[in-house]
């Protein structure tokens, strides 16, 4: 059996042994070539090679034995790209023309969770509407797996390495300095990019919980908390250096910390990767969540591009970005991707050589030329339990009906002074409000004010 639960948004995930077993794991690999129904083509005998891949948790590599072999049951040539990151795992994808692949992570959860990142040709996204319901639907568990299997494996071994050949084109080494640069990964799968990048590099490198393990020894690996960022805010510090550099367990998210030891608001990082892009392609639309972090759109509009807000949750923004040919994306949450002839989906590499090359241009230093970004108050994200989620949403529609209301994602209500968004967990009863304002004061009254009518409910 499995917890129904686990099928997410934006991928499967839970606490494995738990919410989920072997079983299933074997019987999900059964059930993933035969997404083709929904995709419309019915050709049973058309031969299918997916890819997997898996992080450095510590249930990856028994997760990864078992999916496998359902996929192998099912006659589909597997490529088994091994240790990777989840920006490798897309790269790989994309590069080897499989038809689709199954990332196995939990990203930025706690050691028990494990889970499931999918995707079809092109690393194209698969969410609950584009097929991840389809398969809780008609996912049909095996109590002992089949091991007569049809299909073969491919040993893919240089997915990495291949992937940092490919973004290399992208970044010009001779415009970085030697900055000092700090990098905590959580005992993530940055470590594996991170160092790979390193050696091409002219920085000076220091490296934090950079042992790849999935038991996560020093913190958890969720840079967006700011106490998973103390330890690196720290050393910057304490070692004299320009920047640091967080990512997160399976090394999709990036942080950064100015030589102050402060995090850079992921905001400001968005608007000026906006503003690199914007060079290569003017007159751009960028793609944004609906999280309030306005310095991004001042951004994009000051280097003449186009904004337009996404829906929170990297499958979701992936899937409007393919729609509408945005160029680049990001969100709050520390997801920053490219729409490029490999595919459309997170870059870190080249974010980060992007950046590095920019900073190497500030003087005297980061936090100096950043001051002039800092032009709003954030709440940040606030969570709250309630007993009634459409009742929060009724009465902020009738308590803000005067200003400018954006149902996107969530309800979006903007004033002149001031602008927030609240939405919905999609697994608890709990709402997320953000909310930024034109002053410090501005946006302490209206947190307060909104949070009182939401712990009402």
């Amino acid at each position: 059996m499995f917890n129904p639960n686990i099928f997410k948004a934006y991928d499967i995930r839970g606490i494995f042994e738990k919410d989920f077993d072997l079983n299933f794991v074997y019987s999900l690999g059964q059930t993933f070539p035969l997404l083709r129904r929904q995709d419309g083509d019915t050709d049973a005998l058309k031969p299918l090679k997916i890819l997997v891949a898996h992080d450095m948790r510590l249930s990856s590599p028994a997760i990864n034995q078992y999916l496998i072999q359902g996929l192998l049951s099912a006659g589909v040539e597997v490529i088994d790209a091994g240790l990777l990151s989840t920006p490798a795992f897309y790269f790989a994808v994309s590069s080897q023309e499989a038809d689709g692949g199954l990332m196995i992570s939990a990203s930025h959860n706690p050691k028990e969770w494990n889970g499931f990142k999918m995707v079809r040709a092109k690393s194209r996204p698969i969410s609950g509407d584009s097929g991840i319901n389809w398969l809780k639907d008609n996912i049909q568990e095996t109590s002992q797996p089949d091991l007569q299997l049809t299909g073969k494996i491919i040993k893919l071994e240089t997915a990495a390495s291949d992937q940092l050949a490919h973004d290399l084109n992208f970044i010009d080494i001779k415009t970085i300095k030697p900055l000092h640069v700090i990098v905590d990964t959580a005992n993530g799968m940055g470590a594996q990019y991170l160092d790979l990048l390193s050696q091409k590099l002219p920085i000076i490198l220091e490296k934090i919980n950079f042992t790849m393990d999935g038991s996560f020894p020093a913190h958890e690996a969720d840079p967006l908390k700011e106490e998973n960022m103390a330890q690196l805010q720290s050393e910057v510090l304490r070692r004299g250096a320009d920047l640091g550099i967080a990512t997160d367990g399976d090394g999709d998210r990036i942080f950064f910390v100015d030589n102050l030891g402060k995090t850079i608001d992921p905001a400001i990082i968005r608007g000026l990767l906006a503003q690199i892009f914007l060079k290569d392609r003017p007159g751009s639309t960028i793609c944004y969540d609906v999280r309030p972090g306005q310095i991004t759109i001042d951004l994009i509009e000051e280097a003449g591009g186009k904004p337009m807000p996404a829906r929170v949750g990297h499958s979701l923004i992936k899937e409007q970005m393919l729609k509408n040919n945005v160029y680049f994306a990001g969100e709050s949450s520390g997801h920053f991707f490219l729409n490029l002839d490999i595919g459309c989906f997170e870059m870190p590499i080249i974010m980060i050589g992007k950046l590095l090359s920019l900073f190497s241009q500030y003087s005297p230093d980061i936090a100096a030329q950043l001051k002039t970004y800092q032009r709003y108050y954030h709440s940040g994200e606030i969570n709250r339990s309630v007993t009634e989620k459409e009742k929060v949403f009724t009465l902020l529609r009738e308590k803000y009906a005067d200003g400018h209301i954006n149902e996107l994602d969530g309800i979006s209500i903007t004033y002149l002074d001031y602008w927030f968004n609240v939405r919905a967990s999609n697994t608890e009863d709990k709402v997320r409000l953000n909310l930024e304002a034109r002053t410090k004061e501005i946006m302490t009254d209206k947190r307060n004010e909104i949070l009182s009518i939401i712990e009402s409910c």
